[in-house]
């Protein structure tokens, strides 16, 4: 409890010490989201704990990957196996990476056969914003939403026809560029983004006497490019298209060379996302939304320069989605068909599912009160039918006051390598084609105060999960709790802008009331920047707590401290020097036992965006 104590007044003295906490404000801006109810809502009007991350948070990320400025975000934890492009997972209110779903621009992305999105491999220069829904979301978006869904969305084009470029380097040989042009009209909107990134990196595994370390440097490249392209031959009706190309190279340690074997180990990832699309405004009351997307995952595996092993997964969605406005709010009927293939050099007994999908919403205020319903079923080939569904009550208590309750289930289909994986390593480690889903239940409420360019949240959740895979062979035989609080605040007030976030959370597996590996109950991050003319200047400090790297808690991780430093200066109107240092003060830590980080570093560049 002294510990929770000392986050908690960390968080309220960066808070009681930023100006924005006790200036007055500006205009309130307010977000439009879709992913808390596949429909746009104003942030303000939502019953949901939602975060937008828009453009000037990006670009004011600098050097960052985007796991960590993910993790910079209230109820999120990343690991990292290494330094830049290496493999990496995000756990949302202490659920693993394989219980919540990433989409880009609304198709679903990542890895059939780990369960695990590539986040690596979406560069931060093809974003324009990501909308994070904590919380579990089955009831919109299927299997795998236990600890919620981060939908990312590519650059689109608005305004007058424009280019952007911006290039920057920095410690451990680090470049990353970018160029493109986008722009709009009354008929046609388009963008085009290409990018390139690429570092020196450090060692994989920093400790020496891990059987797998080896001292040289594990660099990583990527290239990228992303287009959007939407017309509107008609008021109220649009086609489009989008896609997302990635291509990535990293490496990473397999013990010593030695002069005879040099043990050059590489993955080299290809990943893509691509969707086509048509909204049309059938009546003044009906909207309806026909998507078609395919995403894939390739990662091939060498050694001193041959290909060892290669693994493809590909995800074809079809949507079909209607908005329909009612006398009394509003509703969303969706029909889903979700293909998932697998292909390459293992061997799968099966290695392709489909699931099919139904799913409906209801969203209605009434005075000061406001509900919303969904449910959906999805029926899997591989282990049948399952029902989701989700409620929600409001209540705006005042104009800056509103608080919510919401109950809702959630589960997690197994992945092809926990049915499937063929027994190359021996039975223990064959995967097992009986496992059932993981199931869970959520209950939630919050409160939130909002005031201008203010705002402040209080969250608890607590999920129970049950039917977990653990152990090998395989079995659904944990459950776990998934319970906390999470604490926010943020504003802006005249040239001042801050924040702060404090998490305090115990997952723990109901079993063995053990720490569930590698996730921290407690961790802070708070913000603050203010501008001086052309100048904009800034720092963040990040806490996390000790966690354990394995299920037995044998291996702790100790806690850590954080902070990060940024300047920009606006040499003309369209553009931007930029300065950032992450880890300033070196501090060493891990999170995954054994696995470096990049340390102290800084990254400096020049940014060309016209206003």
């Amino acid at each position: 409890m002294k510990s929770n104590k000392q986050y908690v007044l960390a968080a309220a003295l960066a808070a009681a010490f930023s100006p924005a906490a006790v200036a007055a404000a500006d205009t309130n801006l307010d977000p439009i989201v879709v992913t808390a109810t596949r429909q746009a809502m104003r942030v303000s009007d939502l019953m949901a704990d939602v975060t937008v991350i828009d453009r000037e948070m990006i670009e004011q990320a600098g050097q960052t990957s985007i796991e960590q400025l993910l993790s910079q975000q209230p109820g999120i934890q990343y690991t990292a196996n290494g330094g830049p492009g290496a493999n990496s997972g995000i756990f949302i209110r202490g659920a693993a990476p394989k219980q919540s779903i990433v989409l880009i621009d609304g198709q679903r992305f990542g890895s059939a056969t780990t369960g695990d999105a590539t986040f690596s491999r979406i560069p931060l220069s093809q974003i324009e914003r990501i909308e994070i829904l904590r919380g579990p979301a089955s009831s919109l978006y299927g299997a795998d939403a236990v600890g919620g869904v981060i939908q990312i969305f590519t650059k689109k084009g608005q305004g007058a026809p424009r280019l952007n470029a911006s290039t920057g380097y920095g410690s451990h040989g680090t470049t990353d560029s970018s160029v493109g042009f986008s722009g709009s009209n009354a008929l046609v909107s388009y963008s085009l983004q290409a990018g390139h990134y690429a570092t020196d990196g450090v060692s994989a595994i920093h400790n020496p006497r891990a059987a797998s370390y080896n001292p040289d440097r594990d660099g990583y490249r990527n290239s990228s490019l992303a287009g959007n392209l939407a017309i509107r031959p008609v008021d109220g009706h649009e086609i489009g298209a989008n896609f997302l190309l990635s291509d990535g190279t990293s490496r990473y340690d397999s013990g010593p060379s030695t002069p005879g074997q040099k043990k050059d180990i590489k993955n080299h990832q290809d990943v893509s996302n691509q969707s086509l699309w048509s909204r049309n405004r059938l009546t003044k009351n009906w909207t309806s939304t026909l998507r078609v997307g395919r995403s894939t995952d390739k990662s091939t595996q060498a050694r001193d320069g041959v290909d060892t092993g290669t693994i493809e997964t590909t995800q074809d969605q079809y949507v079909w989605q209607h908005d329909l406005k009612l006398s009394s709010g509003s509703a969303l009927l969706a029909a889903e068909y979700l293909r998932q293939s697998v292909s390459g050099t293992t061997d799968y007994a099966v290695d392709e599912r489909t699931i099919r999908s139904l799913l409906a919403g209801w969203t209605v205020g009434v005075d000061d009160h406001q509900l919303q319903f969904n449910l959906r079923r999805d029926d899997n080939s591989q282990f049948g039918g399952k029902s989701t569904g989700s409620a929600t009550y409001g209540y705006q208590m005042s104009t800056a006051w509103r608080a919510h309750l919401s109950y809702g289930t959630a589960f997690r289909a197994p992945t092809f390598n926990e049915l499937y994986f063929p027994n190359t390593f021996g039975a223990l480690f064959a995967g097992n084609p009986n496992l059932k889903p993981e199931k869970s239940r959520n209950a939630e409420t919050g409160l939130i105060w909002e005031s201008g360019q203010r705002r402040f949240s209080a969250i608890y959740f607590h999920n129970k999960v049950s039917d977990m895979i653990v152990g090998w062979p395989l079995k659904n035989v944990s459950k776990a709790t998934l319970e906390g609080v999470s604490l926010g605040y943020s504003g802006h007030a005249g040239a001042w802008s801050g924040g702060v976030s404090v998490d305090l959370q115990r997952p723990r597996d109901d079993d063995t009331d053990k720490h569930l590996a590698r996730r921290a109950d407690r961790q802070m991050f708070s913000h603050l920047s203010r501008t001086f003319g052309d100048w904009r200047l800034g720092g963040e400090w990040q806490l996390v707590g000790q966690r354990y790297d394995d299920a037995a808690n044998r291996v702790k991780l100790g806690g850590y401290g954080l902070v990060n430093l940024f300047a920009e200066y606006r040499l003309q109107k369209d553009w931007v020097f930029f300065a950032r240092g992450n880890n300033i003060f070196d501090k060493y830590y891990e999170t995954v036992n054994n696995y470096g980080v990049p340390g102290a570093n800084a990254f400096f560049g020049i940014r060309y965006a016209p206003r």
